[in-house]
């Protein structure tokens, strides 16, 4: 989970390199489409076919659906429209929003120490959100809140996550959700694809591209749902606190985007309202 952490700090930068040849949902209908090849051959390659019942197959493509389609139509606009910094900050909420939805629906207790640490984290985004001023990382409010629609959707994908039956593993898990998710993302991306010039695509923007789909999405889907299975989701999600502190270090060098003292103060309310909603 800590090479996850650090595959999806460089994320945000990284795509956001290639953001500026690519736009984002032409970005992501590539990204995903040349994942899901990758992860097809290596399971016909690996695991063979291996037929599933109706009702898993079903949960699979809805899951395929909310976290890959949806989350990735709101992250990449989110992130199209606010800062790197921004966005990792308030992807940060995940395991927030994880406990949350685990109490919710009978998961998890929601004990006062979760109440506290969901009161913490949540005054620490309106921080980050918030934060226009001198000195501070520029981000656009419509895109911090598409962000946080795309932390709703992987809350849930995490959670549904719990039902796939053991006997279908990561590798499977990871291929078919992606396989189902692409469809969508290509019809979205449509537009953007024919409008691009191609020929304008440096061998930088193609390496974004490489990077964003081979590194954060092939193996980083594999290692995170593994982690579902063996530790739990909660468990799994809390990692992700570490993500932003990743994503700021990488941001300020490779984008310049020094964070302001007002930032710093919300990312701390952040980490600390998820370790103390975990503990």
């Amino acid at each position: 989970m800590l090479v996850v952490c650090l595959l999806w700090g460089a994320n945000f930068s990284i795509t956001k390199l290639g953001l500026q040849q690519i736009p984002p949902l032409g970005f992501t209908a590539i990204r995903f489409t040349s994942a899901s090849i990758v992860l097809w051959l290596v399971l016909r390659w690996w695991e063979g076919p291996a037929p599933l019942p109706p009702r898993t197959i079903w949960l699979l493509i809805w899951l395929g659906v909310l976290g890959n389609t949806i989350y990735q139509i709101c992250f990449m606009l989110g992130l199209d429209l606010t800062s790197a910094t921004h966005s990792a900050l308030i992807i940060s909420t995940v395991p927030t929003v994880v406990a949350v939805l685990a109490g919710i629906f009978r998961l998890e207790r929601i004990t006062s120490r979760m109440i506290w640490g969901i009161a913490i984290g949540t005054i620490g985004v309106v921080i980050v959100v918030s934060a226009r001023g001198h000195g501070v990382v520029p981000g656009s409010l419509t895109g911090d809140l598409i962000t946080v629609g795309a932390v709703l959707c992987w809350s849930v994908y995490t959670l549904g996550l719990r039902k796939v039956p053991e006997s279908v593993s990561p590798l499977r898990v990871t291929s078919i959700t992606m396989i189902t998710g692409t469809p969508g993302l290509i019809l979205a991306g449509l537009p953007d694809l024919f409008r691009t010039n191609w020929r304008a695509v440096t061998l930088a923007g193609w390496g974004s591209v490489a990077y964003a789909a081979l590194l954060s999405l092939v193996l980083a889907y594999i290692l995170w749902n593994n982690s579902v299975r063996v530790i739990g989701s909660s468990r799994t999600a809390v990692y992700l606190c570490i993500t932003p502190i990743f994503a700021v270090i990488i941001a300020w060098f490779a984008l310049g985007e020094q964070p302001a003292p007002i930032q710093a103060l919300g990312a701390a309310l952040i980490i600390w309202g998820v370790l103390l909603s975990r503990r």
